[in-house]
């Protein structure tokens, strides 16, 4: 027996070359420097691919395969389907041993094969390559042939499993004359059950009426079969419907969000301008800041209505608008002559886009109140990061026992009367699994807070 020393040595067994570590455990020596690998060799650390032992690499590939194979027979045209299963199905029906396998009914004397036992054999399988697009059709002439070889007395054909495919078709894809299909293939089955006894067909009673109870299974498998695919095509469009009906909602929080906020400062700043005409510097300023607002808003409205005009096609992350810094807002608030504090603590986690845009925008409303109904007001502005959350606070200071214009969800889920920028802000917090409270402080003022989970509600 060869020893793992002389398979180091021997270059035609390449196996240890690429477990080194083997000889170190059985005690033999451990070459010195680096190990050569052949090429055709996989070493030991790559003895799994995909997270697989080599054992279960074969199944695996094997099934990926088949799943590949379902979805491109799945992909194609039904028709082209239905095409391609008659010709199998006929090749199946001349093609020993299933050339003899299949539905009798009758039990009367079988004769030799004939140009007309072929020709009834293809009138039951050629048919079913248009079995969804005209089933009724097809049931009518894979039953007739059906019929007629029985009662010909032909020999068995695989093709008569054809009358089973035939009902199934027309329980699962009829869409006009349901009922009528139906009720002429059973008066079709009373005729064919008169033929054959006057034929002299030995089935009893009890083969008549077990024989039409296997037909109407199946056919009602078919029907069962529609009725789950016309369920679900109800339910996605009743999704489809909520899904607009959510986007509309966010879109219009979006809007109220934007246009409210910038619409606001803008007519604080331009209000302040026209008192600072004798400071040409403070002026120019101001202006700046006015048009870096509303340059903001025309930027945020623009991809708000490109979102409305868009096909649907893109993913919902691509429809999330980026916030922006919220340093960035808390310094453009107070250009507009709001004393507001802003005090971040901890680091910021690694969150979703939709987490970070809520903070964005409940920051952003609670500065829009802010300036509306406590100008000039010190207002303080605090984010605490955790890893596993993201808390805003605002609170705009005010008179002991001052009220608020402003909606206010209390913490019992009630609502003040006002504007629905507050509940928006309370709606897009608890989707993404957070909570939020706003009301007025009793030492006077306003608080607004919110905890986000840094994962958005994933």
């Amino acid at each position: 027996m060869m020893t793992e020393d002389q398979a180091v040595r021997d270059p035609s067994v390449p196996a240890p070359s690429a477990r080194p570590d083997t000889a170190s455990r059985s005690g033999g020596p451990v070459p010195d420097g680096p190990v050569a690998f052949s090429p055709g060799v996989r070493s030991a650390s790559s003895a799994q691919e995909g997270g697989l032992p080599a054992h279960a690499r074969l199944p695996a590939a094997a099934n990926a395969r088949l799943r590949l194979l379902v979805r491109w027979w799945e992909a194609r045209p039904a028709t082209v389907k239905d095409r391609e299963f008659a010709l199998v199905f006929t090749v199946l029906s001349f093609a020993p041993p299933l050339a003899l396998i299949g539905a009798r009914f009758g039990d009367l004397p079988v004769h030799g094969g004939s140009a007309v036992s072929v020709l009834l054999t293809l009138g039951q399988c050629l048919p079913i390559a248009v079995r969804t697009r005209w089933p009724g059709a097809c049931l009518a002439v894979v039953g007739t042939s059906f019929a007629v070889h029985q009662c010909l007395g032909c020999p068995p054909t695989f093709g008569s499993l054809g009358l089973y495919v035939a009902l199934y078709s027309v329980g699962a894809h009829q869409t006009r004359f349901r009922r009528t299909v139906p009720l002429a293939a059973t008066g079709a089955y009373v005729l064919f059950g008169v033929v054959l006894h006057m034929l002299g067909s030995p089935a009893g009673v009890t083969d008549y009426l077990l024989f039409p109870l296997v037909l109407a299974a199946v056919w009602g498998l078919g029907a069962l079969v529609r009725w789950e695919r016309e369920r679900e095509a109800v339910r996605r469009r009743l999704a489809a419907r909520v899904a607009v009906a959510e986007e509309r909602d966010r879109m219009a929080r979006e809007l109220h969000d934007v246009v409210t906020h910038h619409v606001t400062a803008m007519v604080v700043q331009a209000g302040a301008a026209q008192y600072l005409t004798a400071s040409p510097d403070r002026l120019n300023s101001a202006l700046e800041t006015i048009n870096s607002t509303g340059r903001r808003a025309l930027a945020e409205l623009r991809f708000l209505l490109g979102v409305l005009e868009a096909t649907g096609d893109a993913e919902p992350q691509g429809r999330t608008p980026t916030p922006g810094r919220v340093a960035d807002l808390v310094e453009q608030t107070r250009a507009g002559g709001q004393p507001v504090e802003l005090i971040e603590e901890g680091e910021q986690p690694a969150i979703t886009t939709s987490a970070r845009l809520a903070a964005y925008r409940t920051v952003q409303e609670s500065l829009t109140n802010a300036v509306k109904y406590a100008a000039g007001r010190q207002t303080l502005v605090r984010l605490t990061h955790t890893p596993h959350w993201t808390e805003v606070e605002v609170i705009t200071a005010g008179t002991k026992g001052g009220t608020s214009r402003s909606a206010a969800p209390r913490e019992d889920g009630s609502h003040l009367s006002g504007g629905r920028g507050l509940t928006g802000l309370r709606e897009r917090v608890e989707t993404l699994g957070g909570a939020f409270t706003a009301g007025a402080r009793p030492e006077g003022g306003f608080r607004v807070h919110a905890r986000i989970p840094a994962g958005g509600g994933a």
